[in-house]
């Protein structure tokens, strides 16, 4: 990557909102036109949504939908900042968005480079249309698989603050392996207690065995789980 180049800039006009009916969009960064064209074409042909942009600063001053399932496809080399300065950017602004990286100069220390900051794949132009459609198609149901896991640990920090303190102090020794006698005695009540709290905790957060409690805890950010004591 280029040490050279500006940080690039997100706009504040940018937008993480969107309706979940909305087919998943298919964001396209190239500087060269022609590509940009047939890329969407191919697309719009596949069912998914493109949009196009001529350059990295011109997608982050967009008013665009980056809470819309889907992925983005970059080209890497382009006048100004790159594909792979893009993604840093992204990745400085908290979006994980899968990215397909498309070149026509590409070198193995530039594919490791994208590989390891995230990269779904990188393809090398001209690419053939089923190796684009397939990378694509990686790339939304990755990031599926990234909202339905975000909005289960959003969920579950939801229910995480309907517990009592008490609650979350049983939960978090569960969670541990603790049994009820050892919570009993660091917590200075009674084993029935512990299991009156234990049944709430079991209710509240919809879980069905102790196997299930303790996933729900790993889920947590550490954020709200070093609240419980």
């Amino acid at each position: 990557m280029r040490t050279d180049q500006p940080l690039l800039r997100m706009s504040p006009r940018f937008s993480l909102s969107s309706a979940n009916s909305d087919p998943p969009l298919v964001i396209v960064v190239d500087d060269d036109a022609s590509v940009r064209e047939s890329l969407f074409e191919l697309i719009l042909s596949a069912g998914f949504q493109p949009v196009t942009f001529a350059s990295p600063q011109e997608l982050l001053t967009a008013d665009t939908l980056l809470d819309r399932a889907g992925c983005l496809i970059l080209d890497v080399r382009m006048p100004g900042a790159s594909g792979l300065d893009l993604q840093q950017s992204l990745i400085r602004y908290g979006i994980a968005r899968p990215i397909i990286f498309l070149t026509a100069h590409g070198d193995v220390p530039m594919s490791v480079q994208a590989m390891k900051a995230g990269a779904i794949d990188f393809l090398v132009k001209p690419v053939r249309d089923q190796a684009l459609l397939d990378a694509i198609v990686t790339g939304i149901a990755v990031d599926a698989a990234r909202r339905r896991e975000a909005t289960s640990v959003k969920e579950n920090v939801e229910r995480l603050y309907r517990l009592t303190p008490r609650e979350r102090q049983v939960f978090q020794r569960v969670a541990s392996g603790r049994v009820n006698k050892q919570i009993a005695f660091e917590l200075g009540i009674s084993e029935v207690t512990v299991k009156l709290h234990r049944a709430n905790v079991m209710r509240k957060l919809q879980a069905t065995s102790i196997g299930e409690l303790i996933r729900i805890w790993d889920s947590l950010p550490q954020t709200h789980t070093e609240k419980v004591r």
